[in-house]
């Protein structure tokens, strides 16, 4: 499995309230449980304008495909090839 960060660009995202937010994340749910992959969505970060999600998924083409079924945009699809955080220094 690989992980994937998908850029969403949605304008007036950080004005969404709480229950659309819930609604979105519903969704999304609804379709990782109906997938043909193994799929994991892990997080999601929201911005003014943007929406930025962690999934694992075997490839790109099954970010796509959650994306399609949700009728979520992705406009950026990036594989992670690794991590880093303070503890990388030591």
């Amino acid at each position: 499995m690989k992980k994937f960060i998908i850029e969403r660009d949605l304008p007036g995202a950080g004005k969404l309230t709480p229950a659309e937010l819930k609604a979105i994340a519903r969704k999304s749910c609804e379709v990782v449980d109906n997938l043909d992959v193994s799929y994991h969505w892990i997080q999601t970060f929201v911005t003014d304008n943007k929406l930025y999600c962690v999934h694992i998924a075997p490839d790109r083409e099954s970010v796509l495909e959650h994306a399609r079924r949700g009728g979520f945009p992705a406009d950026n699809v990036t594989e992670v090839r690794s991590i880093m955080d303070p503890t990388t220094a030591a």
